[in-house]
């Protein structure tokens, strides 16, 4: 946490913590340094505490929101992360599906077909209990 934190910093904290989930977020920040550990604020106060933590949309409507753009841009690895912290966001694999579909028709098939891929393998993790 950076020495100044912020409101901000432990909503922020607070959110990624409730959809990552706490063990995931001890990793990530076991793993910071020097190098990365300006990166991880920025993105816990603005990503988290700016965005997800706002009250306008549930934590399901965003997560759904986040997979799609995530999947729409191609960034697998993260929108996977994403729809195994479904588990506590409360969105469903129907609301996935739904999310992929626009994916499909506003930013192609081919980009949809992979995303779905990923998906079926972050979605049976979840069956079998894989956080990660």
């Amino acid at each position: 946490m950076p020495p100044n934190g912020t409101d901000r910093f432990r909503d922020g904290m607070a959110t990624r913590r409730a959809v990552l989930g706490d063990q995931h977020v001890d990793r990530m920040e076991s793993r910071r340094n020097g190098f990365d550990g300006a990166f991880q604020d920025l993105i816990t106060e603005a990503a988290w505490g700016h965005v997800w933590s706002r009250p306008e949309w549930s934590k399901r409507e965003r997560s759904m929101v986040t997979i799609a753009l995530l999947a729409a841009l191609g960034h697998y690895e993260e929108m996977a992360m994403h729809i195994r912290a479904t588990a506590r966001t409360g969105a469903t694999e129907a609301d996935i599906r739904e999310a992929l579909l626009h994916v499909a028709i506003y930013a192609g098939v081919p980009t949809a077909n992979h995303a779905i891929k990923i998906a079926k393998q972050a979605l049976a993790d979840v069956a079998a209990g894989k956080d990660e």
